[in-house]
């Protein structure tokens, strides 16, 4: 069963395509899942929601009566959570061309970068294009973060090294402004 053109060719952090995932929910299910496959967190966060997704389209396909007002609160949470192409950011290139990226790839590429610090569990990361220079490759960034309980405060400046680190280096943009927001705190 094939997705939607849509999504078709967006990557998850970890480099696989969420068509991948599609294409071998049934495989991974029986048992017949490859080591990353079976360690990728972004791939398992992937399967699960698409399991969501694929079984409430059964359910309502083999639903003769008129969908209930639950059903589809269900389908449209399940629709709400898939990640989907936004608003895009121009990239610079040497080739001739424009070439973009969705807000949202570069999102799953800095909230990636704040996981990486001990304690730290990156939520909700909305990127625009600044209005610091329409030019430059420049991005705002509000990044909400749940901490642990024991978090050290001044970790923060790391979490801020390595999301600046990665929107340079990963994605070849340039942080106009970081903004991080403390929104949770978790026991370890």
């Amino acid at each position: 069963m094939a997705m939607n053109h849509a999504t078709r060719d967006y990557l998850l952090p970890c480099g696989r395509d969420v068509e991948q995932i599609w294409d071998r929910l049934d495989e991974v299910d029986a048992g017949r899942a490859d080591p990353h496959e079976l360690d990728c967190p972004h791939c398992r966060a992937t399967r699960e929601s698409l399991r969501v997704l694929r079984g409430l389209t059964r359910e309502l396909a083999e639903d003769d009566a008129e969908p209930s007002p639950d059903l589809t609160s269900r389908i449209m949470s399940a629709i709400r959570a898939e990640v989907r192409r936004r608003d895009l950011v121009p990239l610079a290139s040497p080739e001739p061309g424009d070439v973009q990226v969705s807000d949202q790839a570069v999102a799953a590429v800095l909230r990636f970068a704040a996981d990486s610090v001990d304690g730290v569990r990156a939520r909700r990361c909305r990127v625009h294009r600044s209005g610091e220079d329409a030019d430059a490759l420049a991005v705002d960034v509000e990044l909400s973060l749940a901490i642990a309980h024991d978090f050290d405060g001044d970790s923060l400046d790391l979490v801020r090294e390595r999301v600046t680190a990665a929107a340079g280096a990963r994605v070849g943009l340039r942080l106009a402004r970081l903004d991080l927001v403390v929104e949770d705190i978790y026991d370890a």
